[in-house]
């Protein structure tokens, strides 16, 4: 919290909570608190929480619901074989890392978190990671279905350290694919009005990151390269070596209208 207040204090108007799963630590409770004070102490603009919607629950939207502006629901695909192949189903000790069991239940599943969104007032948002199993696949029926706010759609990225090279915890080198086949899922969904595509180069250094040690993450080489702790050394002197690239930010639409009260009613109902 007092890291949050210096970022506040520096300037930040939106913050994202996102993983891992945000939402693991004390059933979202934690994070149901964080998010609380972003809104009410804090005043910003605009609160989301990027997660897999496994452990959600309404109680959760009930108790916090009020203060998150948006939430980004993480979906890869709507085939339960592709789901397997990435790697989004349940694992041998019946905890859940995704909502895909078969296709019903996981449209089933996104449109009960969709429903709940659409009763607590929070804008409901959708990311997908086009990879080498799902670029081939036509979500646009799912996704009018679901009629989320915003449809983040991004190309695989390697970064070194986390899902490339030898001291990776997973190699993600099998998902790449290259910019002609991120460019064919974009053009077999280009009539659907809430896409947002990130090809690597659009979203490689235009976000600012932080780690649970409050450290920005500079991905300019690569790899996430953390700078020293703003709680140690201050916003200004940290965001020194966050590798932000400002421009290509309002390039790819990081800007937008991020906070519920100013939305179009009808964007935050089914």
């Amino acid at each position: 919290m007092r890291g949050l207040r210096l970022l506040h204090e520096a300037g930040m108007e939106k913050i994202n909570f996102s993983g891992g799963e945000p939402f693991i630590h004390q059933k979202g409770r934690y994070l149901g608190h964080l998010v609380r004070f972003c809104k009410r102490e804090l005043g910003l603009a605009s609160v989301s929480i990027v997660s897999n919607g496994s452990l959600i629950t309404e109680d959760w939207f009930i108790r916090f619901g009020e203060h998150l502006d948006i939430l980004a629901i993480s979906c890869d695909s709507f085939q339960p074989e592709t789901n397997n192949l990435i790697g989004r189903h349940r694992n041998s000790n019946k905890k859940e890392v995704a909502t895909c069991k078969d296709d019903d239940q996981h449209l089933e599943s996104l449109e009960r978190v969709r429903g709940w969104c659409r009763d607590y007032r929070v804008a409901f948002k959708i990311n997908s990671v086009i990879n080498t199993h799902n670029f081939d696949e036509d979500m646009n029926r799912q996704i009018r279905q679901l009629n989320p706010v915003r449809w983040k759609v991004f190309q695989c990225l390697l970064i070194g350290g986390e899902n490339h090279g030898k001291e990776a915890l997973r190699n993600a080198e099998k998902f790449v694919v290259t910019d002609q086949q991120f460019e064919s899922f974009l053009q077999r969904h280009r009539e659907v009005a809430c896409l947002v595509p990130e090809s690597n180069v659009k979203m490689r250094n235009s976000y600012l990151i932080l780690d649970e040690r409050m450290r920005f993450l500079d991905c300019v080489d690569g790899r996430k390269t953390p700078s020293p702790s703003l709680l140690d050394v201050g916003v200004e002197a940290a965001i020194q070596a966050s590798g932000f690239d400002e421009a290509m930010f309002f390039q790819r639409g990081g800007k937008y209208v991020w906070s519920k009260s100013d939305m179009s009613p009808s964007l935050l109902e089914w």
